[in-house]
């Protein structure tokens, strides 16, 4: 595992406000050329516009954080002191969230520099690990120790705690998202206290779980663990819609994970990815036709157009859990990089239905879309989870990087998928208006009665969660 990183910022100071680091960089850069040498610089190219796009964003570059106050804390000890003296703050992951939900104007506290494994429980099949850890780097530890997750989602880029803490997941009838896998938290409070909870707490676990970062800063996670496995992983070309429609069950009861991506036109999905588990049941036989599909000759990245070097091994070769579940490689950018995301979660039985009721949209969709993506989730009884209490199929969209338009575009799918009561990811783009979404969550209540209990003065929320859940 890699070593735990130092703060970046100056013993003297616990956070520089964006001024102070603006001012710095000025005189170090004045500091370094002479006078003339400067001025023309300066003439050529502002720094103050070059420094202005050096601010801090999430990883798709479409958000910029409206505070340059970022706190690294490497220890338990520098998250509680940290949290004491702030009056409001957010705790910043991986930067994988397309909206403001991690965003604050006030201070940003990262634990990205705590990320090792703590300790594995043979006994209780559970591993222990520091809240800044990724799934790519703990995957192939695991694995190492002769031990599995569950699942992963499509990209192993992201911190455990964030995606957890929003409900982020793979695919599989079976399997729920990765925050089921969840037996622990410790967490560092408003007050600065640290509060443990496990399965055994019952309902204040069920609601912290996915605490969409409005109960305390996570600092350990305690991840439900199996023997390793290994996949095979499938692709099939031009699936036609008739036969997605009238075969859908079929298709995703063909493996463990199973992934339907569409730029929804002719009339088809224009790939289909199948994991299979090698030696967990029936094995996927792959016919060269699967229901009109074709079986790729080839390795493909889901966007036709990108090379699949970024893409993990397909075309039936066995490996490991890690390199098979993502779609991506953990050294690779994922997807296509500068990109927004937006994803729908819509009731299992109403799959079918709400998919064509998108596809209905293509002219006004497809010219801003890189990929869809659809794939199915099992129920959980998590009470922020988009798959609280029901199977869901969740219908997602890379979109090619044009707000403006796509914002267009969002209110008319949301308004196709409104007779499902779709529940929008928390961490992507969406327009459902606040009143409704908070319709959506029947222990939203609870939710809200158990942030006070932690944070009593809203010192975690935003104006997103403030918005949207409060």
């Amino acid at each position: 595992m890699q070593q735990k990183t130092q703060s970046k910022l100056l013993p003297t100071e616990s956070v520089w406000s964006g001024q102070t680091w603006r001012r710095r960089l000025l005189i170090s850069f004045a500091l370094n050329v002479n006078k003339r040498t400067f001025l023309k610089t300066m003439a050529a190219a502002p720094l103050a516009a070059w420094m202005e796009k050096q601010r801090l964003t999430n990883w798709a570059g479409n958000l910029t954080y409206s505070t340059e106050r970022l706190k690294d804390a490497d220890s338990l000890e520098q998250v509680q002191r940290f949290v004491r003296s702030q009056q409001k703050l957010r705790v910043l992951g991986s930067r994988h969230c397309f909206n403001s939900i991690a965003d604050s104007r006030y201070n940003l506290l990262s634990v990205m520099p705590m990320h090792e494994v703590v300790s594995i429980d043979e006994a209780a099949r559970t591993v222990t690990v520091d809240a800044g850890i990724k799934y790519g780097q703990l995957a192939p530890y695991l694995d190492g120790k002769g031990y599995a997750l569950h699942n992963l989602a499509s990209l192993p880029h992201i911190s455990v705690a964030g995606a957890c803490s929003t409900a982020t997941h793979g695919s599989g009838e079976k399997n729920g998202n990765l925050a089921t896998a969840v037996a622990g938290l410790e967490m560092v409070t408003a007050a600065g206290d640290v509060v443990k909870l496990s399965r055994n707490d019952g309902e204040a676990f069920r609601g912290s779980v996915v605490g969409l970062g409005s109960l305390g800063a996570i600092t350990k996670v305690t991840l439900d663990i199996q023997p390793t496995y290994n996949v095979k992983q499938y692709v099939y070309e031009n699936l036609p819609f008739a036969q997605m429609q009238d075969h859908f069950d079929e298709i995703q009861a063909s493996g463990y994970s199973v992934s339907l991506f569409t730029d929804w036109q002719q009339n088809r999905v224009n790939e289909l990815w199948i994991k299979s588990r090698v030696g967990d049941g029936p094995a996927f036989a792959a016919p060269r036709e699967f229901f009109g599909a074709k079986l790729a000759t080839r390795n493909l990245h889901p966007i036709a157009a990108i090379s699949a070097e970024n893409c993990t091994e397909q075309m039936g070769v066995p490996g490991p859990w890690y390199e098979r579940l993502p779609h991506f490689k953990m050294g690779f950018t994922p997807s296509a990089g500068k990109e927004l995301q937006t994803e729908y979660f819509v009731p299992r039985q109403h799959a079918i239905e709400a998919i064509l009721a998108v596809e209905k949209l293509k002219d006004q969709v497809s010219p801003h879309l890189l990929i869809t993506e659809i794939r199915t989730i099992a129920a959980d009884d998590l009470w922020m989870s988009m798959a609280y209490k029901r199977p869901s199929v969740a219908i997602h969209f890379t979109w090619k990087p044009e707000w403006p338009a796509v914002k267009q575009v969002l209110p008319l799918i949301e308004k196709e998928l409104e007779p499902f009561q779709y529940r929008p990811h928390w961490g992507k783009l969406f327009t459902m208006d606040p009143g409704e979404l908070k319709s959506r969550y029947e222990r939203l209540g609870d939710f809200v009665e158990l942030a006070k209990k932690y944070d009593p003065q809203g010192k975690f929320r935003n104006d997103f969660v403030n918005r949207n859940v409060f």
